[in-house]
């Protein structure tokens, strides 16, 4: 589980410098004006002294009586602090950083009000920075509970400045992996990710990630494709799977572009790279939806998928765009779909459906099927070079193909052509069983 404290004390050095703390003594004598904010009502209550005191110590006073905010506190009982206290091993509030402090109770805060009717299930933002600028981490609400840790006892006490709802534990920041447990939804995830031993990983606060979680509904039908269920699969035909859904670096939704990106999982030593369209919604690979994004963890952000991808040949590359759909009838056609979905490793370079559109009016023929397996082969042979050549592999000078009679004369200056007119025009989207590169025409033997 997370080392909360540790985090607290990192998060605490990226808290907004507008929350002004006041001297203790002064405020403990300015709480009540006559107003009937948040901190009064806190105030006024013996069961929140614990948290008033602390309030008081973290300096966020201001914060919670500002009249023109309107905020939702999620506020812990006495109770609930001094379970804390023994959690984390300290004696009493003194024993805790003012900086601690200001991060465990700005992730109770809401930046908005939501009373119990408004606070559907799913996921707030806190007041706690997260990450990265401009994403705060995420509460999870699943019926009374929040992050499958506290339950509220009473809700919608009302104050000039938003809402409070009583919870019986402090809640705590949690990480990617914390997420993960905390919602049902991500149950077999979570069964996945401990047998392939990968929770520490995602549970670190050294790096920060973006991770495409599948429900349970999206292993289920994993698991019925493949006909095994999850004890039949060992780690390490999990792991490259799990890993496929990872991004090393932190991709808001907002972020999110078509293309390819790299992930955490490794072929030919190389990152397996996830394909990302956005026409009509985001997709993976051109089948997993993302069906909710933006969940913040501590280190890094969830988005949610409705099916689990994974890595794919230089073959399922094509077929999941369809910027290749042209090359992927010929491919089939001339029969080398499952030669190109083979051990390997191949390096294609691939023509896209304007490039074959352009090859096929220069032949005077209307597409793939005015050509024969035959008149198809030697083309496509064309296209593949033995072995796994990144863009920063290649040199200037002449390659062989999987066709006996025809090599490449590649240039590199600047960028890569072929044969002194075909680009490369998107480079080094990597497979499982090699590499694919994007090239504007079709390569003639």
């Amino acid at each position: 589980m997370k080392k909360y404290l540790n985090y607290f004390l990192l998060a605490a050095l990226v808290l907004p410098l507008t929350l002004v703390s006041c001297d203790n003594d002064d405020e403990k004598d300015d709480l009540t004006n006559g107003s009937n904010t948040i901190v009064d009502v806190a105030v006024a209550n013996s069961d929140f002294s614990i948290l008033v005191q602390a309030v008081q110590k973290a300096g966020l006073v201001d914060a919670l009586s500002n009249p023109n905010a309107s905020l939702t506190v999620f506020a812990p009982t006495n109770q609930a602090f001094a379970a804390l206290l023994t959690e984390l091993g300290f004696s009493s509030l003194d024993d805790i950083p003012n900086s601690v402090l200001q991060s465990v109770l700005l992730y109770h805060v809401l930046g908005e009000q939501k009373t119990s009717t408004q606070l559907t299930d799913g996921y707030y933002s806190s007041l706690l920075a997260g990450p990265a600028q401009g994403l705060n981490v995420s509460i999870y609400k699943n019926g009374s509970k929040l992050n499958n840790r506290a339950t509220i006892t009473t809700a919608n006490i009302m104050a000039d400045n938003g809402v409070i709802h009583v919870i019986d534990k402090v809640i705590l920041p949690m990480s990617i992996a914390d997420h993960a447990i905390a919602n049902s939804s991500f149950s077999s995830l979570v069964a996945a990710v401990s047998k392939s031993g990968l929770v520490e990983t995602l549970d670190s606060d050294e790096v920060a990630f973006t991770v495409f979680a599948p429900v349970n509904a999206a292993f289920t039908q994993l698991l019925t494709d493949l006909g095994v269920t999850l004890d039949d699969l060992s780690a390490e035909a999990l792991t490259p799977i799990l890993l496929y859904h990872v991004v090393n670096a932190i991709v808001p939704s907002t972020a999110v572009a078509a293309g390819y990106v790299p992930t955490l999982s490794t072929a030919q030593n190389r990152n397996v790279s996830l394909g990302i369209s956005v026409d009509g919604g985001v997709k993976l690979n051109g089948s997993a939806n993302v069906v909710a994004v933006d969940v913040v963890a501590t280190n890094g952000v969830i988005h949610v998928i409705d099916k689990v991808v994974t890595p794919p040949t230089v073959v399922d590359i094509a077929i999941s765009n369809p910027l290749f759909s042209i090359l992927v009838e010929a491919v089939v056609k001339a029969d080398l779909a499952e030669t190109l979905s083979g051990a390997g490793p191949f390096t294609v370079f691939a023509p896209t459906n304007a490039a074959f559109e352009a090859i096929f009016a220069a032949l005077e023929v209307s597409g793939i099927a005015d050509l024969s397996a035959e008149q198809l082969t030697p083309i496509l042979l064309a296209h593949v070079v033995s072995g796994n050549v990144a863009s920063t592999d290649l040199s200037s000078g002449l390659v062989p193909t999987l066709n006996s009679e025809k090599s490449l004369d590649i240039a590199v200056n600047g960028g890569v052509t072929i044969d002194g007119s075909i680009n490369v025009v998107l480079a080094n989207v990597q497979g499982t069983n090699g590499i694919v590169h994007v090239i504007d025409k079709v390569i003639v033997p």
